[in-house]
């Protein structure tokens, strides 16, 4: 049922991300503005790799390992869980939760930057909507959308500001990005690393059913 899971960022640039796409031989990334991910249908190859790091010189190739050839470089891997959401979140919403628009670009990018910067990139909110929560007029907690497909959407970017920890704002983020992701229609899903007891457990209250688990093979030029 939820086969495209196993290759989600090549199924996202086949379907609801095709703008975003750049094709090298069997694989397809993201435009490194947007995003610095890649998959392939099958796996991707050497020659792919090469001509990514033209324009890209660190990202990630979801799914099955790469062939790198003789391409050098050191391979990271980064073992993620993958969830899946099949009903909706029933919870009692105690927080404003806005819409962030592109009059708050500027402070989501700083807040992403501060916290967890590696995988935002400037125009990563092109991929989705993004949420918040305000406190003392300044953001407090932001999810997001993040891979999308014709019927699944990716939940992404669950930060809290350190000062802000044990509140119950993610819950309500996450229950409430979910929401939305069913009223368009999708199933959403989600990637934590596996080592991340904490979060795993926070999804499995909500409801998340794990999937499985996929690799996040990391390459630099």
């Amino acid at each position: 049922m939820y086969e495209k899971l196993d290759n989600p960022v090549y199924h996202s640039l086949t379907e609801f991300h095709k703008k975003f796409c750049l094709n090298f031989g069997d694989s397809k990334f993201y435009n490194p503005e947007v995003a610095a991910f890649g998959g392939s249908s099958s796996y991707s190859k050497e020659k792919d790799i090469t001509e990514y790091t033209k324009i890209c010189d660190d990202f990630l190739i979801f799914g099955t390992k790469p062939d790198l050839g003789n391409f050098k470089t050191k391979l990271s891997q980064l073992i993620c869980d993958q969830y899946v959401l099949e009903n909706k979140i029933e919870l009692d919403f105690t927080e404003d939760i806005i819409l962030l628009k592109e009059n708050h670009h500027e402070e989501l990018l700083d807040f992403i930057e501060k916290f967890y910067p590696y995988y935002f990139k400037r125009r990563t909110p092109e991929l989705g909507r993004y949420f918040g929560i305000f406190k003392d007029n300044k953001l407090a907690a932001v999810t997001g959308e993040r891979m999308q497909m014709n019927d699944m959407t990716e939940v992404s970017a669950v930060i809290t500001n350190t000062d802000y920890l044990g509140k119950g704002y993610a819950k309500q983020l996450v229950a409430f990005v979910s929401g939305k992701i069913f009223e368009d229609g999708k199933t959403p899903f989600l990637h934590v690393a596996e080592s991340n007891t904490g979060a795993k457990k926070l999804y499995e209250k909500l409801g998340f059913d794990l999937r499985g688990k996929i690799n996040l093979w990391g390459i630099k030029r």
